[in-house]
Order: structure tokens, then C-alpha cells, then sequence
């Protein structure tokens, strides 16, 4: 059965495979369209923008649905799952194609889904009771995220100053933790727990150095894959506060996506600061907080993904030094403590 409230050249059949795939064939082509696209206040192109990372999947989802043989367009689940396939296949020929890496599609997917679905159940209504108007309807639609682009193309995106913060408590007083923090010697792969950040790809931490200790000192952390950041130290105060300003002094073009980089137009690491406080048992509550600079036209919804990078990097540098000073205080068993011997009792007899 043939759709032919459509353009000739758009038509597809009882088989919703046509539609899926040129729902897919749109994003991208949206990708390439709006990835190419540079100004000077989207130095990377249009991809971080409302009309992208929203519009354009409405519009993949609505297409997908709108260019399906009714038949199996009027099923609403098939309008909400449908887009999926079409944006999944989409991200994995951006992902093939080089065109971004895992960690900016994985970020993308769950607001791509969301926007994809609310396209799917728009064409899907639009079918039951406008379908003739439906061609004239795609068309707008599809030229809504070029629109909604070339407006923020216009505005700079506001800008958004995000502290995350991450504790742990370590068995090892103070002036140990404190050795651990103000360097960090090298990390080997084992001492690292695994996280769900570097499996989509972000460098593991290697160390820290410092070019020497009080105010004005400069750490270099070093990351894997030749990332490096320029840590100057604002405030020492041995076994209680450690902070310092971070600039990204090197990032080889093969270590983020450009839509990623830390320094770039998007976002950028400002401060990073330690915290001791000694408890009464003798171990250390060690506070780990870090400023970060966000610059999207979707702060809410990408502060929420920086949060939970930064949070998970934080911890796990945290767990570094906790096993770290915990091996070096080694704690007495109960059995192994000194006991004092009883105090005799005098005799009364």
C-alpha cells in the first residue's frame, strides 16, 4: 500500500524499513549540514544547540512515522520506537565516519530519544487527522532545526559556573593524606577502579607533580593519551587545604571530540581544590571540589552529563589516595593492640 499523501520521491511502502532508514538518512545529513556550519560563537559548528540536539530529532522522528504506510504508522508504539532505530542508525554512522566520538553520542542519545518520540507521536496524530496536509507539514518541520540553528547562530549561549563536589573518609591521619595529595606519583592501571567515564573514552588519570611546595607552586596532572592540565596553586596549607587554578595546556586533536574539549567554546575546567578534616577516630574526611565553566543553549540538560563526568573522575582519584594512605598506615588488629597488664589488687588478708 502505498502512502500518497507524499511526494513522489519520499513514498514508502507497507515496510517500515524505507521510512526508518531515511529518517536516519536526514539526521545525517542534519549532522553534516549543521557540523559545517561555523561562526564565532559556535567555533564547532551548530551541534550544541537546541535546533540540533532537539529539533533535529523531532524532525528524524517525525519523518520516520509521517513517510510510514499507515498501516503501521497508526500503532503509537511504533511512534514512539520508531525514530529510535532511524537516530541510532544515524549516531552509528557518525560514529563510523569519525564524525563523533562515544562520548558525545552517548550524551546525545537519551535527549535525541526523547525529542525523537514526541516527533513520532506528532506525525502520528498529524496522520489521523490532517493527512493531507501532511508533505506541507513534513517540510516545515524539517527545515525547523536550520531555523531554530540560525537563530542561536545570532546570540551568544549563556554561560553557567557548576561546583561539583566529592568526599571520602580515609583511615590514615591527615599529614599522610596530605603527602598523597600535594603529588601524586604515578597510577598504574590496577589502582584504577573501572568507571562507565572511561569506557566511552575519556583519558585515565596518570599523575601529578610539583614544581615546589607554598603558593604560586605548579602541579602538572598529567592524563592518558598525552592529555595535560596546568594546576597553579592558590592556597597550601599543609594537612588541611590544597587549591589551585587548572588550564588545559594540551589536548592532542585525537583525545576528546571537538564538541567536548576541555578550554573550548563548551566548557572548561576553572578551579579544582582538597579539604582535610580530621575526624575523631583518628581518620581523615578528605573533600574533593572542582569549578567547571558550561557554554550550551541546553545548560540544564548538559550540566547534568558534565556533573556526572567530573563526579566520576573525582571519585575515582579519591579512591587512588584512599587505598593509597590506608596501605602506608597499616591498622593493628584488636589482638595484636597493647593491653595493659591488670592493676594487681591488693591483698586484704
Amino acid at each position: 500500500m502505498t502512502n500518497t499523501s507524499t511526494p513522489g520521491f519520499l513514498r514508502c511502502y507497507w515496510n517500515p524499513r524505507p521510512a526508518i532508514l531515511l529518517g536516519a538518512a536526514a539526521g545525517l545529513c542534519l549532522r553534516l549540514l549543521m557540523g559545517s556550519v561555523h561562526t564565532v560563537t559556535y567555533a564547532a559548528g551548530l551541534v550544541l544547540t537546541v535546533g540540533f540536539l532537539a529539533f533535529g530529532p523531532f524532525a528524524v522522528g517525525y519523518l520516520t512515522v509521517a513517510q510510514t504506510d499507515p498501516q503501521i504508522s497508526r500503532r503509537v508504539w511504533y511512534w514512539i520506537f520508531a525514530p529510535w532505530l532511524s537516530l541510532t542508525i544515524a549516531g552509528a554512522v557518525t560514529a563510523v565516519l569519525n564524525l563523533e566520538g562515544a562520548i558525545c553520542i552517548v550524551f546525545a542519545l537519551p535527549i535525541a530519544f526523547f525529542f525523537g518520540s514526541l516527533g513520532g507521536i506528532a506525525a502520528g496524530l498529524v496522520a489521523r487527522r490532517a493527512r493531507r496536509r501532511q508533505s506541507v507539514i513534513t517540510c516545515c518541520v524539517l527545515l525547523l532545526p536550520l531555523v531554530s540553528g540560525a537563530g542561536e547562530a545570532r546570540r551568544n549561549p549563556p554561560g553557567e559556573i557548576r561546583t561539583v563536589h566529592t568526599e571520602i573518609v580515609i583511615h590514615a591521619p591527615a599529614a599522610v593524606v596530605w603527602r598523597h595529595i600535594e603529588r601524586v606519583r604515578p597510577i598504574s592501571r590496577a589502582e584504577l577502579p573501572r568507571t562507565w567515564v572511561q569506557e566511552i573514552g575519556f583519558p585515565r588519570p596518570i599523575e601529578a607533580t610539583l614544581s615546589y611546595e607554598g603558593v604560586g607552586g605548579v602541579r602538572h596532572a598529567s592524563f592518558a593519551r598525552g592529555l595535560l592540565f596546568v594546576e597553579t596553586i592558590t592556597t597550601w596549607q599543609p594537612d588541611r587545604d590544597l587549591a589551585f587554578t587548572i588550564h588545559a595546556a594540551k589536548i592532542p586533536r585525537t583525545t576528546l571530540d571537538e564538541h567536548a574539549t576541555i578550554g573550548g567554546p563548551y566548557f572548561d575546567v576553572l578551579t579544582g581544590e582538597y579539604r582535610l578534616s580530621p575526624l575523631r577516630d583518628g581518620s581523615t574526611l578528605l573533600l574533593l571540589t572542582s569549578r567547571e565553566r558550561l557554554s550550551t543553549d541546553l545548560n540544564p540538560y548538559a550540566g547534568a552529563w558534565t556533573d556526572a563526568v567530573m563526579r566520576s573522575i573525582q571519585s575515582t582519584i579519591l579512591q587512588v589516595i584512599r587505598h593509597r594512605c590506608e596501605a602506608a598506615t597499616p591498622v593493628l588488629e584488636p589482638s595484636a593492640r597493647h593491653v595493659p597488664p591488670p592493676i594487681a589488687r591488693r591483698r586484704t588478708d
